[in-house]
């Protein structure tokens, strides 16, 4: 493979969390839209919205399924939500970029984490398997770790509807081993605080994956801030499109990935003293799902 191709296969394989880069959490071609009825969760909480505590996985709360049992999908608190606001990042890596790690290619980011742990910054982490292999002690540390909570981010990072992004597609056959596979990469490496969510590669689904994957009883999680981190060199650019779109109840969709989003700890450090200046509380996706049943 030639230099100039694996740089266009680069793009076009991490153009998902790639999410971040577009405008808008759900254009139309990744056929991304919220399940009807989905806005309604299973498990309704025995007190307001409180500080994130640790929790153990079978206590997160999910949402009830949508229509015809599909998979149910959550991208932001309800309207009216108090001010609190949930960052992600997804830690990507493909199936076949174990050669491009081995020749040195950094697929983590250590310098992020030590941010959000220094700024006491709850967070959800969306992790591929294949991240979670190559980074097992990372994987292990991010998941025993009470202020984060890991979620699925399938095994292989390969689309789940096509087009997306230009990334390969897996089989709707193997969709759900795929995501299974991932959580036995969790679980071999140690991560303990694992909670049922899973976020489509790119956000790109359909109703087949939906539905291909209900018997999981995972809540699928989109985002309604894009914060453009993927492939940026401008950590104030970054900054300022997340804090333009932050609403109450927001949750914002970033990467927890070097080669592909070297300035998201840069980024981090301006956004979360502004927001917090903004009277903005940080906390986990489980939170704000738990907080949709006050509604």
């Amino acid at each position: 493979m030639t230099i100039s191709v694996r740089k266009l296969l680069a793009i076009a394989v991490l153009g998902a969390a790639l999410a971040g880069c577009s405008s808008d959490p759900a254009p139309a071609d990744r056929g991304a839209k919220a399940a009807p009825g989905a806005s309604k969760p299973s498990t309704a909480p025995s007190a307001p919205l409180a500080s994130p505590t640790p929790r153990a996985p079978a206590q997160a709360p999910t949402l009830a399924p949508g229509p015809g049992g599909l998979t149910p999908v959550f991208s932001r608190a309800p309207m009216g939500a108090e001010k609190v606001v949930a960052l992600t990042f997804d830690a990507d890596m493909t199936a076949d970029q174990g050669p491009r790690a081995a020749s040195g290619e950094r697929f983590d980011n250590p310098a992020l984490i030590a941010d959000l742990r220094r700024l006491k910054v709850p967070a959800t982490v969306f992790m591929t398997g294949r991240w979670a292999d190559e980074y097992p002690a990372e994987a292990r540390a991010i998941g025993t770790d009470p202020n984060f909570e890991v979620a699925n981010h399938s095994y292989s990072h390969y689309a789940f509807k096509s087009p997306c992004y230009g990334l390969p597609v897996v089989p709707g056959d193997e969709m759900r081993a795929d995501v299974e596979k991932a959580t036995a990469s969790f679980k071999k490496a140690g991560v303990r605080n694992a909670v049922p969510y899973f976020r489509f590669p790119g956000g790109c689904y359909d109703d087949e994956a939906l539905r291909t994957l209900a018997p999981l009883k995972m809540t699928a999680v989109q985002w309604d801030v894009v914060s453009g981190d993927a492939f940026a060199h401008n950590a104030d650019a970054v900054a300022e499109q997340v804090l333009a779109g932050v609403k109450p109840g927001s949750l914002v969709v970033m990467h927890c990935t070097r080669s592909a989003a070297p300035v998201t700890d840069r980024a981090i450090q301006r956004i979360v003293p502004e927001l917090r200046k903004r009277g903005y509380r940080f906390v986990k996706v489980s939170d704000l799902i738990g907080s949709a049943a006050k509604r």
